[in-house]
């Protein structure tokens, strides 16, 4: 009952996100409506969701509840590419993509398959890829700043705008070109559920259950780096969104990876639309940055979860 019940306030809040907002003239509605907010919204339903279902499987996968797609640097790297973009000031990349958009894609999904590549030794623990990762996220940090440099206030200033995280929407192309990525990302990480759900027992009971943990563990940090690099080009870091919605659809569902994993991209859809809504709504008449609002809402949560750690 709690799964239909929850399936069915998302996607109302799907249907009504594009409608909320600060009212528009007749002569301007349709516009508006239909080549801003709606496809807005349908890029939104489409990171939450990606997103949320990597940070699912990253959580279980590392049995880290702090665990997100950052752990294995996919947001440094794209971060670093889009910077390098944005000082060399190209605006097409070969096949008629955005620049900044080829190169954070190149630059995350970089990064995050070096962590791949590492997780596929056969003697390497789940903390080993951890510390790869946060390597691998302060190499891509230290080299985004120092390029930060050479850029002059406007590049610095669009590379501000970018990492704020964001969903530039007119029409409906972004969606159409973010869909392929996302399909696969959400397909693929589904497919893994059952073998996911033996990982809560830990590596041993899952390796003793017949299940190819190494490659279980390699294919599922792949296939989460190909989701969340495609998200974060296109729409640039929007942090937290894979760290609170699992939380929230494990105490609303339970444990069970094959509830919690389909739940936390319906919730995670859901939560980013409502999220951009809101956006229009805190400052009518400006753009404030979706990732501002997530940050927001994520922080606290991120605190609460440490400090229960502790106790």
């Amino acid at each position: 009952m709690r799964l239909w019940i929850l399936l069915a306030l998302c996607a109302v809040a799907c249907a009504v996100a594009p409608f909320i907002g600060p009212g528009v003239s007749a002569d301007s509605a349709d516009f508006i409506y239909w080549q801003l907010r709606v496809p807005r919204t349908l890029m939104a339903m489409l990171v939450g969701g990606t997103l949320s279902l990597v940070g699912a499987v990253y959580q279980s996968l590392f049995a880290n509840p702090l665990a997100a797609p950052s752990t294995v640097g996919t947001t440094a790297g794209a971060t670093l590419g889009a910077l390098v973009a944005i000082v060399l000031g190209a605006r097409l990349a070969p096949g008629g993509l955005p620049f900044i958009t080829a190169a954070a894609f190149v630059g995350a999904l970089g990064v995050s398959f070096v962590v791949a590549a590492i997780a596929a030794g056969r003697r390497v623990r789940m903390n080993d890829v951890v510390l790869a990762g946060i390597a691998c996220s302060m190499a891509a940090g230290a080299l985004a700043t120092g390029l930060q440099f050479t850029a002059d206030s406007a590049e610095l200033m669009a590379a501000t705008r970018w990492s704020l995280g964001h969903l530039p929407q007119v029409g409906y192309s972004g969606v159409l070109m973010l869909s392929p990525f996302a399909l696969v990302t959400v397909v693929g990480l589904l497919a893994l559920t059952r073998a996911l759900e033996v990982f809560i027992a830990g590596e041993e009971h899952a390796e003793s259950q017949g299940v190819p943990v190494r490659r279980v563990r390699t294919v599922a940090i792949g296939l989460g780096a190909l989701g969340v690099a495609a998200c974060v080009a296109w729409c640039g870091p929007i942090a937290f969104v894979e760290l609170i919605v699992p939380h929230v659809v494990r105490r609303t569902l339970g444990v069970s990876r094959r509830v919690l994993l389909p739940g936390s991209v319906v919730v995670g859809a859901a939560f980013l639309a409502l999220c951009d809504a809101s956006a229009r709504l805190i400052l009518p008449g400006r753009e404030l940055p979706v990732g501002v609002v997530t940050a927001a809402l994520g922080t606290p949560l991120l605190v609460y979860l440490v400090a229960r750690g502790r106790s």
